[in-house]
C-alpha cells in the first residue's frame, strides 16, 4: 500500500506544476503563490492534527524556531521564483532545472555537512546535471519573448530549495516533521503576502479570472495531497524507496505538459529526461 502512496505522491506533485501553469496565464505569479499557499497551509495543519503533534508546539526549542523560520524563508523564495519561472517558460524546461536542486543539495551537504560522495553518487550527479542541460533547449524566435529570464528564476528556485534542505538538516531538531512543515508554511504565507503588497499587486486580486483561481486552488490541493501521501508512505514504508519514487514526478509533469500545453520533447530533451531519471534511480541504490 505504501508503494502506491509513494507513486500517488509523485502523481500529485507532477500535477501541481501543470495546474499552477494553468493558473498563472494572466494572474501575477506572486499573487498566485500567495493564494496557493493559503490552501497548502490548510493541508499542513490538517497533517499536524492527523498525527496529533499540535500539543508539542510548546516544546520546540528556540534554536529550532530560528531554523524553521530560515527554512520557511528559503522555501518561500523557492516557490516565488518557481512560479515566476513557470509563468515565463515551458513547464518541461522549468521543472528539470528546479529538480536539479537534488544535485545542489548533495554538493552543499558535502561542503557544509561533510557528507561524502561515492563514485555511484558522483555518477548520479553527473547524469542529472547533463540531463538538465540537455533539457534546457532554446526556444524558437517567435516564442522567445522573455529571453532566459525563466532560466534565472528556475535556477534560483533550485538554489533556495537546496538551502531549505540544508537548513532543515543542520538545525531543525526536536520538532515533529509535520509540525515543522506547518510552521514553515506559515512563514511562506507571510512572506508571499508581504511580496504581494510590496510590489503593489494586491489590487489585482479582484481581477483574477475565476478559471485561473480554480486552477490555483487545485494546485494547492495537489500539493497538499502529495504531502499527505508522501508522509504516510514514509511512515509505513522504506524512505530509501519512497524518496526516489517521489522524485520521478518529473515524468508526470513532462507527460501532462505534452497533453495540456502541447510542449513536445526533442530527441535531445528526451535523452536529457532519461539521464535525469537514471541519475535519480542511481541515488535510490546509493541510499
Amino acid at each position: 500500500m505504501w508503494v502506491l502512496l509513494a507513486f500517488a505522491s509523485a502523481l500529485f506533485a507532477g500535477l501541481t506544476s501543470i495546474l499552477a501553469k494553468c493558473g498563472i496565464q494572466k494572474t501575477d505569479s506572486n499573487v498566485a503563490t500567495a493564494i496557493r499557499t493559503c490552501v497548502v497551509l490548510v493541508f499542513s495543519w490538517l497533517m499536524v492534527f492527523v498525527v496529533g503533534s499540535q500539543n508539542t508546539i510548546s516544546q520546540v526549542p528556540g534554536r529550532t524556531w530560528a531554523f524553521l523560520i530560515l527554512s520557511g524563508l528559503a522555501t518561500g523564495a523557492s516557490w516565488l521564483c518557481y512560479f515566476r519561472a513557470l509563468q515565463l517558460g515551458d513547464v518541461n524546461k522549468v521543472t528539470p532545472v528546479d529538480k536539479s536542486s537534488t544535485v545542489l543539495t548533495i554538493l552543499l551537504a558535502l561542503i557544509f555537512l561533510g557528507e561524502g560522495i561515492t563514485w555511484l553518487k558522483g555518477a548520479a550527479i553527473l547524469a542529472i546535471g547533463v540531463g538538465t542541460l540537455l533539457m534546457i533547449q532554446k526556444k524558437e524566435p517567435e516564442r522567445d519573448k522573455t529571453g532566459r529570464a525563466w532560466l534565472v528564476y528556475a535556477l534560483l528556485s533550485a538554489v533556495f530549495a537546496s538551502l531549505t534542505a540544508i537548513l532543515g538538516k543542520v538545525g531543525i531538531e526536536g520538532v515533529e516533521s509535520n509540525l515543522g512543515t506547518a510552521v514553515r508554511t506559515m512563514v511562506v504565507l507571510v512572506m508571499a503576502w508581504v511580496v504581494v503588497f510590496v510590489t503593489g499587486k494586491q489590487h489585482t486580486l479582484g481581477e483574477i479570472p475565476r478559471g485561473e483561481l480554480g486552477f490555483l486552488c487545485l494546485s494547492g490541493l495537489a500539493t497538499g495531497a502529495s504531502w499527505l501521501c508522501y508522509y504516510k508512505a514514509l511512515q509505513d514504508g522504506l524512505a530509501s524507496v519512497v524518496v526516489p519514487i517521489d522524485k520521478l514526478s518529473i515524468l508526470v509533469t513532462v507527460a501532462f505538459s505534452w497533453l495540456v500545453f502541447h510542449e513536445k520533447l526533442t530527441r535531445r530533451g528526451a535523452a536529457g529526461l532519461a539521464l535525469i531519471v537514471a541519475g535519480t534511480l542511481a541515488l535510490l541504490v546509493e541510499v
